[in-house]
């Protein structure tokens, strides 16, 4: 399929420019496998910025043809160019005004020569063993629809951003626009001061849920913290650990991230060291923890 990138030609960027000037919405429309790559590419536009809909070209002419709004631009695909349907609909579209884009495999075809702009998806040979069934011609289709979107994606300087307010459901869309605060503060905030006991940071991390407790001077800034794992390892070195504190367990310079930061990022933090919490800030102060929990329920992982 090497020679479909001959086909980014002229046409092409007419077609491009047709749309992004349009004042309206892209009407994406085909008959049989055409018509689900149809609904692919409208679902790919709407996802990226281009308003799309998609049509089918049988229930266009029983009364889907009111779909299509004057500033509309309609994409028609089709491998062969001369399915009846595609006969019948092309006409009465052009009759609307509204200028036809056509993504299809031939050239010569009744929708080819008749269309606007002509965007060609010839393939050689099906990947069908009896050269029938539409494969490749298909792929070939969705690619240059995947090309005009990505496109257009381009020059209206579509966002990481903007893609995130299209897709605020999915694990995707989290990735995007999920700041660590969304998370942290679901949680409690486990601390203890640098001269609590044993017992009463054992207590404040058992009961807090976290794995871990923060560990705060008197004025309320950061000295370290305290986990789960500390507390083992301080029972293995020490017989007597009820005469302990805070400062004589606590590990330092605890890893911290800022409430508005992405969820994405803390979690990349705890995998570049190996952790299951983070510190979480607000100005510099003490405003909450994360756990690798957080992340693995909303899906980030």
């Amino acid at each position: 399929m090497g020679e479909l990138s001959a086909y980014v030609n002229d046409a092409f960027v007419k077609a491009v420019q047709t749309i992004y000037d349009s004042q309206g919405r892209v009407v994406v429309t085909g008959i049989g496998k055409s018509a689900v790559i149809a609904q692919k590419i409208v679902a790919t536009f709407n996802s990226t910025g281009t308003p799309a809909l998609f049509m089918h070209a049988a229930d266009a002419i029983h009364g889907d043809l009111g779909m299509i709004q004057p500033s509309d631009v309609v994409i028609i695909i089709s491998k062969s160019g001369v399915s009846p349907e595609i006969k019948v609909l092309l006409p009465f579209i052009k009759s609307f005004g509204n200028p036809i884009i056509a993504i299809c495999g031939n050239e010569t075809s009744y929708l080819a020569t008749h269309a606007d702009i002509f965007v060609n998806s010839t393939v050689a040979k099906e990947a069908c063993p009896n050269n029938l069934a539409p494969t490749t011609s298909t792929t070939a289709q969705l690619v240059m629809g995947d090309a005009l979107a990505v496109c257009l994606l381009s020059l209206r300087g579509f966002s990481t951003e903007d893609f995130a307010r299209f897709h605020p459901g999915g694990a995707l869309g989290k990735r995007l626009y999920l700041r660590v605060s969304d998370l942290s503060k679901m949680n409690e905030q486990p601390k203890v001061k640098t001269n609590s006991t044993v017992r009463e940071i054992i207590y404040e991390i058992s009961s807090k849920r976290l794995g871990a407790t923060v560990v705060l001077d008197d004025a309320g800034d950061i000295q370290g913290i305290i986990t789960d794992g500390d507390i083992r390892r301080m029972l293995e070195k020490h017989e007597s650990p009820a005469k302990l504190i805070a400062t004589d367990i606590l590990t330092t310079h605890p890893k911290m991230i800022d409430e508005n930061e992405l969820a994405v990022e803390a979690l990349e933090l705890m995998r570049q060291h190996d952790i299951a919490q983070l510190v979480v800030t607000r100005d510099g102060k003490y405003n909450g923890m994360l756990h690798l929990h957080d992340l693995v329920r909303e899906g980030l992982i």
